[in-house]
């Protein structure tokens, strides 16, 4: 019998539980589809985004990473007033940074998850301190932030 975590309550979430979460993947596709929807939960629930989890399979070409790199700024600005998919970047926020190192420092003054959540410092038993995490995931308590 399957030992099932506490998390899933719906009938979608008990399948993504059952069938994918915590299988190691090594499917470039497969990886590159949940760096995006992990990057689209920005402290949402999990269950929100597997809920649109098609829709961004549509929009992003069944996240085949050689078309979505290809994407032109046509394509770009269309998936940002796509209402299959969590968007959420103010439009200040629109812009393309210079270069990896320069971007990634950029980045760190933007809001965490690009929608104003806040992080809060977390503390583990061994070291004190830990990473940031959105308030969402704080109150969620610990050891039960999905990974």
């Amino acid at each position: 019998m399957l030992k099932r975590c506490a998390w899933p309550k719906s009938d979608l979430a008990i399948s993504y539980h059952d069938k994918e979460w915590g299988v190691p993947l090594h499917d470039e596709r497969a990886l590159f589809e949940f760096l995006v929807l992990e990057g689209a939960q920005a402290g949402l629930s999990w269950e929100t985004v597997l809920q649109k989890r098609n829709n961004y399979r549509e929009a992003f070409d069944n996240f085949e990473p050689a078309t979505v790199a290809k994407f032109t700024a046509r394509k770009i600005e269309r998936l940002l007033v796509n209402p299959g998919i969590i968007r959420c970047l103010r439009s200040s926020e629109r812009k393309r940074f210079p270069g990896n190192s320069e971007g990634v420092w950029q980045l760190r003054r933007l809001p965490v998850g690009f929608c104003g959540s806040s992080a809060v410092k977390t503390k583990t038993r061994i070291t004190g301190s830990g990473p940031n995490r959105t308030i969402g995931q704080a109150q969620q308590g610990p050891g039960k932030t999905r990974l």
